[in-house]
Order: structure tokens, then sequence, then C-alpha cells
């Protein structure tokens, strides 16, 4: 396993003390109760209160400035203390904010991602077991009874969607200022954006070259809510939507044009490696010798920091339990081996891209 040298020293060589490493032990059997706690707190104002006032807040002056119970305050600052995210002044019993504390509130990446795990994972990944032995997502009965999250991701609740699009569109969107500059290095003149969601991508084409038109193909039902996002804006009339169902080898892809670019943005991570080489092998038969497939996706493996290697292998388990049953954040081992079993070379490969992500640039073999 090819990992980066801050990795490799992580994973490879024990770090903890027999006393850190129980501690940790036991902040995982309680890791539920601790992301609630932290949760509430920052959703009561609590850290956001003792932000202001870096003197630091007795119990009772935060209970009155949240409105909220001496008793429900206090059990949430002595756990709060507990877990890291609070410090205390022995004298004045004053509580302030430890460095945990601070990111937990004002870091934007933390912010997204807990409430993804909130909204979209929490209630779901009580049925993890039951998705890992079935393999198929056993926690999405929480929000109906569709094969995959994909085909329900229109009618689930508001706030439901809100988080879910919110954590997708920060990963990418951070990517593409840098994405656009490595596509457009030579004429692009049609580009097939495959699994293109809402069209943010094929957005940001048609604002960065006046002449490109754009091709989004991908379910029926994420078509539609393309054409409502794009309505309206800079460029909607050079994106046109191919509703499809990508999984179906039956299913034809659009031959109607010569494509110079084929574009996949953290779409392969939502299959099976088996399909994501189906998948890829009907867009290499679509593909023309000069043609250039662009795959952009967050391998875990090429991280800079460990904190990002983390949250990625930690978000295969949403994958698992809610969207599909069957797919993760991949290494990089296992998208190589699905690129060549599907008859194409990788040109390069372009690491650090926004928040860690990965272009992967493809031909014909």
């Amino acid at each position: 396993m090819n990992l980066t040298p801050e990795l490799l020293q992580r994973y490879t060589t024990e770090r903890l003390s027999a006393r850190e490493a129980q501690r940790l032990a036991e902040f995982i059997a309680f890791g539920p109760v601790v992301f609630q706690v932290a949760r509430i707190m920052k959703k009561w104002g609590l850290l956001d209160h003792l932000r202001q006032k870096p003197e630091g807040m007795t119990l009772e002056e935060l209970a009155q400035a949240t409105g909220r119970t001496d008793y429900a305050v206090k059990v949430l600052l002595e756990s709060s203390l507990t877990m890291g995210t609070l410090l205390i002044d022995p004298e004045t019993m004053k509580f302030r904010l430890s460095k945990t504390g601070w990111f937990l509130l004002t870091d934007t990446l933390t912010d997204i991602n807990m409430a993804f795990n909130h909204d979209v994972n929490y209630e779901g990944l009580f049925d993890l077991e039951a998705a890992l032995e079935q393999g198929r997502p056993a926690g999405l009965k929480h929000f109906g009874p569709w094969p995959t999250i994909y085909e329900g991701l229109s009618s689930l609740p508001t706030e439901v969607q809100e988080s879910w699009f919110r954590f997708d569109h920060f990963y990418s969107d951070t990517a593409f200022d840098e994405a656009l500059r490595v596509v457009f290095a030579q004429p692009v003149n049609h580009l097939l954006d495959v699994g293109g969601n809402t069209g943010r991508w094929a957005l940001r084409c048609v604002a960065h070259d006046e002449q490109v038109r754009v091709t989004i193909m991908d379910l029926p039902q994420q078509v539609e809510l393309m054409k409502d996002f794009t309505a309206g804006k800079q460029g909607a009339e050079r994106i046109e939507g191919c509703g499809a169902n990508l999984l179906d080898a039956d299913t034809p892809w659009p031959r109607a044009h010569t494509f110079d670019a084929v574009w996949m943005s953290q779409f392969l991570d939502c299959f099976s490696m088996p399909q994501i080489i189906g998948i890829l092998t009907r867009a290499a038969d679509i593909m023309s010798p000069h043609t250039r497939l662009y795959i952009m996706e967050t391998l875990w493996d090429r991280q800079r920091f460990e904190t990002a290697a983390f949250c990625l292998t930690q978000i295969s388990l949403y994958f698992t339990a809610l969207a599909n049953g069957n797919s993760k954040m991949y290494h990089t081992d296992d998208l190589l081996t699905c690129i060549d079993r599907a008859g194409l070379i990788v040109e390069t490969i372009h690491d650090n891209l926004g928040h860690g992500h990965s272009l992967v640039v493809c031909r014909k073999k």
C-alpha cells in the first residue's frame, strides 16, 4: 500500500502510551455522546458566547446568556471539559474555549461534516453492520424505500438535502478553478459531464469558455434538478441533459457528437469497483484518440495531511450504510486497477487541488 510520508509514519508506528490508548478507546466508546454534546454546544450558542468572552464565563452566566437551565448547561460543560473542547480557570470557575473548541466552532469543514453526519448519517449508521453483511444501504430505510440514496435525493427532507449538497459541493467546488486550467489547457468544444449532479461544474465550464458546450449525463431525476438549478444562469443555453441509468450496460451513451473531454467529478466513489470498470469501459467506447477523460476524486492515500485521510476513510461508511452499500473513498491503487481494466491509460495525475482532490487524466490504450 503506497502512502504519503506523513500517513506512512502515522499508520505504521505506535504513537500512544498505554494510558493515552485507553483514553482514546473510551473516547470511541462514548463517541455518539461526544458528538451530540459538541453539536448542541454549537447549536445553543454556548461555544459562540465563550468565543466572545476570551476571559471566560461561569456556568450561571452561560445559562443566563442562552436561556437554558443550570442543569442542562452544567452537564454539557462538564462533558465538554473532559472531552477537551473547553478549559476552566480553577480560581474563577470560568470556562473558555480550547483550541479544539475553537476549531469546532469556526472551521467550515468541521461544521459541514457535523451537519452531514447528524442530518444524513446519524440514524442510518445504526444499521451499518447489516449494510456490511448484506452489501446494501440498510440504513437508507430511515429516509425511504429506494435502492440507493441517489434515486431518493430529490425526495429527502429539505434540511437533509441542504446538508447533503453543502457537503458534496464544499469538497468539489474548492478544486474547480485549478481543474479548469488543466481541462482547458487544450481546446474543448464539447464536454461530457458524467454524473453532473446539479450542474455546478457545467456552469463553471460555460463561464470559463464562451464556446464550449456541455452535456450532462445523470439519472433522469438529477437531470431535472440540474435544469432547475441552471435555469436563467449565464451560459445555461449551452448545457443539455441526458437522463440515463449509468449502471445499465444497455443504456446508450450519447454519440451524436465527438467529445473532446469526458469529466467525472466525485462520481466514481459512488460505485463498486466492478461497476466502475463497467462505467469506464463504456466511456472508453465513445472516446476518440484525442478525447481525454478527467477523473477528479479525493483519494485518501494521496492527502497531504492525516486529518483529511481520516475524514475520507470515515466518509466511506456513509456509502456503505446509506448511499449504495458497496462503494467508498478509494485508494489510488484501486482506481488505477479499474482504469487499466477498462482499456484506459493514465497520462498524468494532478494532486492537491482544493481540499485534497486529485485529477487523473486518461486516454484510450
